[in-house]
């Protein structure tokens, strides 16, 4: 079961201001990756579920975030339906995300108290999903409705946590137009973890980054 709670995970995704995205089959590669996003000062990481295995992957991921990185909090994301959220979950999935609003994965994790980040796109959608005790919703794809989407949300709904994803990069430029719009946090994938970082094995450059994005968020909230 889930180490941290709802409300804990949530408000360690307003405090980080950022999720990291990943996935990797190789578990010995993914546990740098992690270590590394770790000793850059995240205290989040989202796995996304993609081939076939993922969930081998992150039950191992887990258990190392578990017993090496304390106050790690890992989740998953790219989940499609409520059997795949609750295998997950039954391997300790402190958050579960996905790209689209479905009301059978809120139903699942509400059963558990997990916290839950669906994909909207509307209005609507994410009043719905707050209906259904989302804290945070994941804006998906970003770079399609822009940051004057989450102002434009923020004037008559300020109490909504939108996360936007995709379309956000780890510069200044960025993280100020997403941030100074509203967002709660940003979730970067391989803008952060990048194709090159990987193959080189650059994971002392992946904790600096980590840490530069960090640094950059904190400076934009004062």
């Amino acid at each position: 079961m889930a180490k941290y709670s709802r409300i804990e995970v949530a408000q360690t995704m307003k405090d980080n201001g950022m999720v990291p995205l990943f996935f990797h089959s190789d578990i010995e590669l993914s546990k740098k990756v992690l270590k590394a996003c770790y000793d850059g000062g995240s205290r989040l990481m989202e796995f996304t579920s993609r081939g076939d295995f993922a969930h081998e992957v992150f039950g191992a991921l887990n258990r190392y975030a578990l017993a090496e990185l304390p106050g790690m909090i890992l989740g998953v994301g790219s989940i499609t339906d409520a059997a795949s959220a609750s295998l997950y979950m039954s391997l300790g999935a402190n958050f579960i995300v996905t790209p689209v609003f479905r009301e059978d994965i809120a139903i699942a994790c509400n059963r558990r108290k997990v916290l839950w980040s669906p994909g909207c796109g509307t209005l609507t959608e994410i009043a719905r999903a707050e209906e259904l005790g989302c804290e945070i919703v994941k804006l998906f794809p970003a770079d399609t409705y822009g940051p004057e989407f989450i102002k434009a949300i923020k004037g008559p709904c300020p109490w909504t946590n939108i996360m936007p994803t995709g379309g956000v990069y780890p510069t200044v430029e960025s993280l100020s137009s997403w941030l100074n719009a509203g967002a709660t946090c940003v979730g970067l994938g391989s803008q952060l973890i990048s194709k090159d970082i990987l193959e080189n094995k650059d994971f002392d450059g992946l904790s600096a980054k980590v840490k530069q994005v960090l640094d950059i968020i904190k400076d934009i909230r004062k």
